[in-house]
């Protein structure tokens, strides 16, 4: 098992959020999720590769109302347990293990990075029913494609930062455009991703083809990219217009991979237009 922390200031983060947490299981794998509560559409919320659900309050809270936010702990993050693997269609199962143990069908799938990836790939199994998905710079990396922009070292040497003690002033060195209280949870919340989880993450941007099911993803689904991110890239979304003529494809300017920490305010609304038209 891949060594994870988790700091008594970091648990304390959870008293501020408006959202109690809930559990299922993915098989042996308990799974804990923040869920924001209301009378909203269900909104399944599936962070990066190194994000746990906190990470996502600030995006869960601008968008309670019209929709219900769940933000889930992948496998391998926050509370949840480690996995014995870290597959795409894990990941897929874990997420309709959600749906259907918390009774949520017809939920919006929202996911970023790799959670977009997740969400696509969960809606083209079609195995829960959905009233739609929003796919936020998902890695199109895969066999035969350029590489991840981010390298796995680089993941590394910011797990083993985080385990060693860091703080928000040292997260801003690498984020400095992100908001003081997002640099401050990184700071106390990445030491909660496993070694494993991130690895095999990481391994599979590069060996599971985000266009091998982004072809089948049902509409409604809208694939939201920053402007200048390296992950999403103008020939990448040109290539993922023409792979499915079915999605709406929303940029958002000044804004890189990390579209909602890099301009909040610009995709915050961007999403809830988006979220308005399919709830």
């Amino acid at each position: 098992m891949s060594e994870r922390v988790l700091s008594q200031r970091a648990l304390a983060d959870l008293a501020a959020v408006p959202a109690r947490s809930r559990w299922v299981t993915s098989g042996q794998i308990r799974l804990h999720a923040l869920d924001y509560g209301g009378d909203g559409v269900p909104l399944i919320v599936l962070p990066g590769i190194t994000s746990p659900a906190i990470a996502m309050d600030f995006v869960a809270r601008e968008l309670t109302g019209p929709v219900r936010p769940v933000v889930l702990d992948v496998r391998g993050r926050g509370l949840s347990d480690d996995g014995p693997s870290y597959t795409l269609d894990d990941y897929a199962a874990d997420t309709e293990a959600v749906i259907t143990q918390l009774g949520l069908d017809g939920a919006v799938l929202l996911g970023h990075s790799m959670g977009a990836r997740i969400a696509g790939l969960t809606a083209a199994k079609g195995r829960v029913a959905l009233r739609g998905t929003v796919l936020v710079d998902p890695p199109m990396s895969g066999p035969g494609r350029g590489p991840y922009p981010t390298t796995l070292a680089a993941f590394q040497d910011q797990l083993r930062q985080a385990r060693r003690g860091t703080d928000a002033d040292e997260v801003a060195r690498s984020w400095p455009r992100w908001p003081r209280r997002e640099q401050e949870l990184r700071a106390r919340w990445l030491a909660s991703c496993g070694d494993e989880a991130v690895a095999a993450t990481h391994r599979g941007f590069e060996s599971e083809d985000f266009f091998d099911f982004w072809p089948s993803v049902p509409a409604p689904t809208v694939l939201v990219y920053g402007a200048d991110s390296p992950v999403v890239t103008a020939e990448g979304a040109r290539e993922a217009a023409r792979a499915n003529v079915a999605a709406r494809l929303v940029k958002v300017p000044d804004a890189g991979h990390m579209v909602f920490w890099d301009n909040p305010q610009v995709a915050l609304e961007a999403v809830r237009d988006v979220l308005r038209d399919m709830v």
